[in-house]
């Protein structure tokens, strides 16, 4: 893609996503959003392959349906109350709206099936920033209206941490495990939402660290399989090594970074009273951890049947910029020891 081009869509993404969150206003709120998917839109479908194009249009599709909901009841918000504003959202109805419809932007379970058709049909780097940036300002809405309706909310959380995992446990498709890793992870953050909304975002910023790695690991790799990742050994063995760290701490377990979030947010449940809803989510994380497992196993512990891929290659100097792997693989893995720091900052 031409760098003019590409530079004036990044800014369109940062444009889109900067003006809804300084937006008080629905209208200015929905043209953000919209300036967002259409920034994306050509990114996506830079390469011309069917499947880019297709997933382009499936994408469009449900943004578009999202983005037409959300107009439809920050109007209908309009008629019953007479306001505009978006933290004066006082009627159930435009509220619940808003909700599902914020909740089909960003691929909250239900509304969560054009996910991972359409990240399949991506490669990793547009994967990526539909997995983080494109998160960023439905979120910023969500955090801002806090439905007052918990059971909405902790339905939503439960069904996406429930099919986040049930749905990554027979895909052997890499981004597709990726998109349900991240329908569960959005899960947490929904369920924490209306008790402490600044959980909910050191939760999305750790999710964006892991996904970070996550994501260049496999774009280092060249992998998009499970049997690709056999191979991996080859050619870059220290990564190799540190990828099963990196799925692990996706998946939440101690001593690395992606336990915090989970262990805070059970906490708050357990202190708002609702242990049932945080014994199902820590179940739920068992099936997400399942398939972290599957390809940890499959990355460190297998050697690639075809004896030509097994054998070494040349070890060529990098083609891609390592500096943010090395980073995010760093924060992913050590910064549980700032669980304290953190507490006190979301105590302020």
């Amino acid at each position: 893609m031409n760098p003019y081009i590409l530079t004036a869509l990044l800014f369109g993404l940062g444009l889109g996503t900067t003006i809804t969150f300084a937006s008080s206003h629905w209208l200015l709120a929905w043209m953000g959003l919209e300036m967002n998917t259409l920034a994306i839109i050509p990114l996506m479908a830079q390469h011309h392959h069917p499947r880019a194009v297709e997933a382009t249009t499936k994408y469009f599709l449900t943004q578009a349906t999202a983005a037409a909901m959300l107009l439809f009841a920050s109007a209908t918000n309009a008629w019953l109350t007479g306001q505009w504003e978006i933290q004066q959202m006082t009627h159930p109805l435009p509220v619940t709206l808003i909700t599902l419809a914020l909740a089909l932007k960003i691929g909250l379970a239900p509304v969560h099936s054009w996910l991972p058709e359409v990240l399949q049909g991506l490669d990793f780097t547009t994967g990526l920033i539909l997995s983080t940036w494109q998160k960023l300002a439905p979120f910023a809405l969500l955090l801002q209206i806090q439905p007052a309706n918990s059971i909405i909310l902790v339905a939503l959380g439960l069904a996406s941490t429930l099919i986040g995992g049930w749905g990554g446990l027979n895909q052997t498709q890499l981004r597709k495990v990726l998109a349900y890793s991240s329908i569960a992870h959005l899960g947490w953050m929904i369920l924490v939402l209306q008790f402490s909304p600044s959980l909910t975002l050191l939760t999305l910023l750790t999710y964006f660290v892991m996904t970070l790695s996550a994501f260049l690991v496999f774009k280092l790799n060249k992998s998009t399989n499970l049997n690709m990742l056999a191979t991996s050994w080859a050619k870059a063995p220290a990564i190799t090594a540190l990828t099963p760290l990196i799925l692990l701490s996706l998946g939440g377990l101690p001593p690395l970074t992606g336990f915090m979030p989970k262990w805070l947010i059970l906490q708050e449940l357990t202190k708002q009273d609702l242990a049932p809803t945080a014994t199902i989510a820590a179940m739920s994380a068992l099936l997400s951890l399942f398939f972290y497992l599957r390809l940890s196993y499959a990355m460190t512990l297998t050697m690639s049947p075809n004896t030509l891929a097994g054998t070494a290659p040349w070890r060529l100097q990098p083609s891609q910029f390592v500096l943010p792997l090395a980073v995010g693989t760093t924060t992913t893995l050590l910064l549980l020891p700032l669980t304290p720091a953190a507490v006190a900052l979301l105590a302020l």
